[in-house]
């Protein structure tokens, strides 16, 4: 056992727990006495060995003591020697510091004296070269050597601004501002010469020349102007009809077909060509034009062509960008039309009251959307071919090329509303369809089945929506497209609710009573229901009957459609919009507007710009960028999107549950129906009061026999399982699997749902009528229990306890009027609903206390 005696050194060393740890450490089969022996005779031998070790050292350490002593002395006397020279060097040093301090003040003021002299010196000089400057510069522009007049000027400036405001020179300066015109003038004409015909070297000279009297601006506008032609002549050629190369008059023909297209400009109706196809030959031209400038640019202004072409096509995409929007209008009233007219686009159209109207279709949002594709795809070969340029310029460059659509961007929740809102009107969910007694149930279930198609359409428009959104804008308008959904979705809404509302009168419900609260006693409501009821159920069949029934179950189908579809959009959208968090990559463009200087300003170099807006050559982005507040609450938005239980669509998940509640308080509505037209005169039935006739012959009792309006219920709650049944096993019902596949147990559920729901609503109605009779004799209560009991053998055949209200009426009816007041009072064990037993005895004339 190696024994480790660093722990006898520690403060809290505690003797036990080591001899316990040793203990521990030995082998099973060792002897504790043995082992122990073994540890203590390791540690004598330790503390001996320590203790020879320590005598050794200590010995030796007795004897170093008087050397070190000696050298501690020795040391002490060389301090003392040491310290004694260095005051002697510091006195000298402080003498030394006094003189030189003058010394070198004296120094100072003649340096300053000498700068003094010497900048007017510079001065004198740079005055009488001025002046000389002035007297020899017509010589210089009579000599027509550009590049030294321009020297010359340099010169001139270069010596005002070093003799400053001085009242002698300002003839001089005036004179100067009107040679550098002079000279400005002298250079255009060879400036346009060299350009146009590409003279490299002579460019660059006029180059060096305006640089040297400060005027690059001109040069830059001079550049864009001539080469700005070329651009806008090929522009220009759509309207005189030279922009149809490449297209045969074959296919022109097809564009036009029968029609003759309405013109704009000089163009011969033979050569049209739709802008739609046009478009992409202008950009490859433009295009193509651009890399030769580059290529050009490179040789002749190698410094300024990374800024100089890019600025070209900006001040290019300014002047056509009005011209491009009207353009854009034309092609997307062809999309509408099929023929080139002026007008038909969005441009036209004004928002506000008409902001609904049918102008707008898909068709035009659709071609716009193909328009900003080629564009998009002209803008990435500009990237490509700028892509050495600098951040902010390709930015800007960006913005010019996109810049005809910016309008239809901002406008973009306008323009998708309406045309979602004509889309959604011209749902036909009653179309034409018979009416009248007889063909209720036809028509109902035509609408039914109208409904329910309209479900999927409409999602399939606003799936189409969200798809037009991302390709047209890039998501940089998701805030108004949610609010556009969420709008669309309630007109929808609106629209079922109507419809609804309208096939009450179908159904045989009154349009003006809105919820059924089971057993609720309005007497108002009631007769009307009740009169309506009975115009229908005494004029149609049977098989109408349950026709309209069939019709009013299905709409349970579109409830469970409109909620699952909705649930499953918004939750497709929340993954959009969690898409869109990523592709726009809010939080670098977040942080680019948190800089000082964002994009289309200088941005010199800044590299932590430069990284935050690394991915922002995104039109998308850059919309963001230019619009922070909308950037933010876009961010706020994205974010809220990541919460599974975030509702993008708020009021649309309202409305739809409201829609549902409407559809099963509706089915509930035609269910009970019939039930309560068989129930609405049975508390004032005249057998109630009806007294045994006597009878010379003494005849046997008979039992009573249920009455027909119970039966009528009877048998109509025992048939109403069949008819839920093939409703629930064709799937697409509420609370009832909606796959192809669903079990015939949850079917028998959905049915066993309704038939209790229904069920009870008869328990209830009839349990109110009981209630409202007022009297009733013996012979009353024999018939009267014997209708309860069939009633309650209907609820038993339908697996339905019997309610205790029902089952007190039918005991208390049952016993003799001698026994009944012994009934209640024996009822000890609260069988009995003593409320009901009391009132049967206040009906049957007996004391109850």
């Amino acid at each position: 056992m190696m024994v480790d005696l660093s722990n006898f050194s520690d403060e809290r060393f505690d003797a036990k727990k080591w001899i316990n740890g040793a203990c521990k450490a030995r082998h099973p089969e060792e002897p504790v006495e043995k082992h122990l022996a073994d540890v203590e005779m390791k540690l004598q031998a330790h503390s001996e060995e320590i203790a020879a070790s320590l005598d050794e050292q200590s010995s030796s350490a007795l004897l170093r003591v008087p050397r070190a002593s000696r050298d501690v002395i020795r040391v002490r006397d060389d301090a003392v020697v040491l310290r004694s020279a260095v005051s002697g060097i510091l006195h000298k040093l402080k003498k030394a510091e006094g003189s030189s301090a003058e010394s070198v003040a004296a120094l100072a003021r003649v340096d300053t004296v000498k700068q003094r002299m010497e900048a007017a010196f510079q001065t004198l000089k740079d005055a009488a070269g001025l002046t000389k400057l002035s007297a020899s510069v017509e010589d210089v522009f009579s000599s027509g050597d550009l590049s030294q007049a321009a020297e010359t000027l340099a010169n001139m400036r270069h010596c005002l601004s070093v003799v400053g405001e001085v009242s002698e020179f300002a003839n001089v300066k005036r004179q100067l501002e009107v040679l550098e015109d002079r000279l400005e003038g002298m250079v255009q004409p060879r400036l346009m010469d060299a350009i146009s015909n590409r003279k490299v070297d002579a460019a660059q000279g006029l180059r060096h020349i305006l640089i040297r009297i400060g005027r690059y601006k001109y040069l830059e506008q001079q550049y864009t102007k001539i080469r700005m032609k070329s651009l806008r002549r090929l522009w220009e050629d759509f309207d005189s009809g030279k922009g149809n190369m490449g297209i045969s008059k074959v296919d022109s023909e097809k564009q036009l077909g029968e029609r003759q297209p309405a013109t704009i400009g000089a163009m011969n109706n033979d050569t049209y060509i739709s802008f739609t196809r046009w478009l992409p030959q202008f950009y490859d031209e433009v295009l193509l034009n651009l890399e030769q400038e580059w290529k050009w640019c490179i040789t002749a202004f190698p410094e300024e062509y990374k800024s100089l072409v890019p600025k070209l096509l900006v001040e290019t995409m300014s002047t056509i960008s009005t011209s491009f929007i009207a353009r854009i209008d034309v092609a997307m009233g062809e999309a509408s039309s099929g023929m080139r007219t002026s007008t038909g686009g969005l441009s036209d159209i004004s928002f506000g009251e008409n902001l609904r109207s049918n102008k707008i279709k898909t068709k035009h949002m659709e071609r716009l959307i193909e328009l900003h594709n080629m564009t998009g795809a002209f803008a990435k070969n500009i990237h490509h071919l700028f892509a050495v340029a600098d951040m902010a310029v390709l930015a800007n460059t960006l913005r010019a090329i996109y810049s005809p659509y910016e309008s239809y961007k901002q406008r973009y929740g306008d323009l998708e509303l309406t045309i979602l809102s004509a889309e959604i009107s011209n749902l036909d969910l009653r179309g034409a369809v018979p009416r009248g007694v007889g063909a209720q149930g036809v028509e109902l279930s035509e609408t039914v089945r109208r409904m329910e198609e309209s479900v999927p359409q409409v999602i399939v428009l606003l799936e189409a929506s969200v798809e037009r959104c991302i390709s047209f804008t890039g998501g940089s308008e998701a805030e108004a497209l949610i609010r556009t959904l969420d709008d669309t979705m309630l007109q929808y809404l609106a629209m079922l609710h109507e419809t609804l509302k309208s096939l009450r009168s179908v159904c045989g419900v009154d349009q003006s009573a809105h919820g059924d609260l089971i057993g609720a006693k309005k007497e108002t409501g009631s007769d009307k229901r009740e009169v309506h009821g009975v115009n229908l159920l005494d004029m149609v069949s049977d098989e109408e009957e349950w026709s309209i029934v069939q019709g009013a179950l299905q709409m349970l189908t579109v409830a469970d459609s409109l909620s699952s579809r909705s649930s499953v959009f918004e939750a497709s959208l929340r993954a959009s919009l969690a898409r869109l968090n990523t592709t726009l990559q809010i939080s670098n463009v977040l942080a680019s507007i948190g800089q000082t200087r964002i994009f289309g300003a200088d941005v010199n170099g800044s590299d932590e710009l430069s990284k935050a807006g690394a991915a922002t050559f995104d039109m998308a982005a850059l919309r963001l960028i230019d619009a922070p507040e909308k950037a933010r609450r876009l961010s706020n938005l994205l974010e809220q999107a990541k919460d599974p239980r975030f509702h993008a669509l708020p009021h649309t998940s309202q409305r739809v549950g409201a829609f549902s509640d409407a559809v099963n308080e509706l089915v509930y509505e035609v269910l009970i129906l019939k039930i309560r037209y068989r129930l609405k005169d049975v508390s004032r039935m005249a057998i109630w009061t009806l007294v045994e006739e006597d009878n010379a012959f003494s005849l046997p009792s008979f039992s009573a026999y249920p009455q027909p309006y119970i039966t009528s219920i009877g048998e109509y709650l025992l048939t109403l399982p069949q008819q839920l049944e093939p409703l629930a096993l064709g799937g697409g019902t509420t609370g009832l699997n909606t796959h192809a596949d669903a079990s015939t147990d949850e079917a028998q559920f959905f049915a066993t749902e309704w038939m209790f729901k229904v069920a009870e609503g008869a328990t209830t109605l009839y349990i109110e009528q009981l209630r409202g009779i007022q009297s009733i004799s013996d012979r009353g209560a024999q018939q009267l229990s014997a209708d309860i009991e069939y009633l309650c053998n209907v609820l038993s055949a339908l697996s339905k306890p019997t309610p205790p209200v029902l089952a007190t009426f039918h005991n208390c009816l049952t016993t003799s009027r001698e026994q009944l007041r012994e009934l209640v009072k024996s009822d000890t064990l609260g069988q009995l609903d003593m409320p009901t037993a009391r009132l049967v005895c206040k009906m049957r004339h007996v004391a109850s206390d």
